[in-house]
């Protein structure tokens, strides 16, 4: 048994994910079935005959608030039965082998580069992960989820269930690969130490709900097409969304509270933001920091770092930072800084 290892599991061809967030990590059935379904949900798992014994488990974790990014894989081939997770969704990317997965009456067969699995927590599932299996999984609070599917269609708080099945040769399969690509680099670049601040965080939950919600299909997607089709929300009314950004930009992004504060849905207020005012939220919320980065750095003291003060601002890839605040201000956010001292 090997709990908490670092290294690569059962010599596959490619370096685990997420090595320096180790959680799992052991060659024995019952006690890989035991910490994984802790972290995730009770399950039962079970070697299929003739690989039992290539198996072992491997979990890496890497947390950011109310959802995490993970790395699994298991060696051989098993049998999975979680039955219906409850607590979450779970967006599942083969990085090799092969894994099929019968959730709510479909099949899913995931495969890399093709093909990707998003579990619904209402709906039982069971897998069976093949050929030395490795994913990399995104795992999303329910309640996050259901809130913000609700406010998006502007109804009351219900279920909802996910159509399955990820194409990832589409765009949204490729857009949906890169953010998850993204947020494994972030977490190894920063290491377990990093602790992200509550603002970059919100910013890269808003990102992943915004993607899943609007791009792929699931049983608020109708009523939430209705809203797109009414007419836009009035001048004034973006006005007061965009005085809301503002005066909490420092904070960490709280679509519901901004819609609140206008007086209008969330679905509106982004079409809204697009129609009129020619950007996204997101986007803007971006430039508005930047103005704030700018400010921080000219008024920093010497020994305070770029990166530290861009994280807390919200920023969470630095060279794309870098870049916006140059083509903003004509010089590096170091260039600032420097000029400050």
């Amino acid at each position: 048994m090997m709990m908490g290892g670092t290294g690569s599991t059962g010599g596959s061809a490619a370096p685990d994910r997420l090595a320096a967030f180790s959680r799992v990590w052991t060659d024995d059935i019952d006690e890989a079935a035991d910490a994984i379904g802790r972290i995730f949900c009770p399950h039962a798992l079970m070697p299929v005959a003739h690989s039992a014994p290539s198996f072992h488990a491997r979990h890496n974790s890497a947390g950011f608030g109310d959802f995490s990014v993970n790395y699994v894989s298991y060696g051989g081939s098993v049998d999975i039965d979680p039955g219906c997770l409850d607590r979450f969704f779970l967006l599942q990317v083969p990085l090799r082998g092969r894994a099929r997965v019968k959730t709510g009456g479909r099949v899913v067969d995931a495969a890399p580069a093709r093909t990707a699995s998003l579990l619904s927590p209402t709906l039982p599932t069971r897998m069976v992960w093949q050929d030395d299996c490795a994913k990399l999984i995104m795992l999303l609070d329910r309640r996050v989820v259901e809130q913000r599917a609700a406010a998006l269609a502007e109804c009351g708080e219900r279920v909802i269930e996910f159509d399955p099945e990820i194409d990832l040769t589409t765009p949204f399969g490729r857009a949906l690969r890169a953010q998850l690509d993204y947020l494994v680099d972030l977490a190894e670049h920063a290491g377990p130490e990093q602790a992200f601040s509550p603002a970059l965080t919100a910013m890269l939950r808003e990102a992943a709900l915004g993607l899943l919600l609007t791009g792929q299909h699931h049983s608020f997607t109708e009523a939430i097409a209705q809203i797109d089709r009414r007419p836009g929300p009035l001048p004034g009314v973006l006005r007061k969304a965009r005085q809301y950004l503002e005066a909490h930009a420092a904070e960490p992004l709280d679509l519901e509270r901004m819609a609140h504060a206008a007086g209008i849905g969330i679905r509106s207020l982004q079409l809204g933001f697009q129609r009129h005012f020619g950007t996204s939220i997101s986007q803007m919320l971006q430039d508005i920091r930047l103005s704030h980065l700018h400010a921080r750095l000219c008024a920093a003291q010497p020994c305070e770092r770029v990166i530290d003060i861009a994280f807390d601002l919200g920023f969470s890839h630095p060279s794309r930072m870098a870049s916006a605040y140059r083509a903003r201000f004509g010089e590096s956010p170091s260039e600032t800084l420097r000029r400050g001292e």
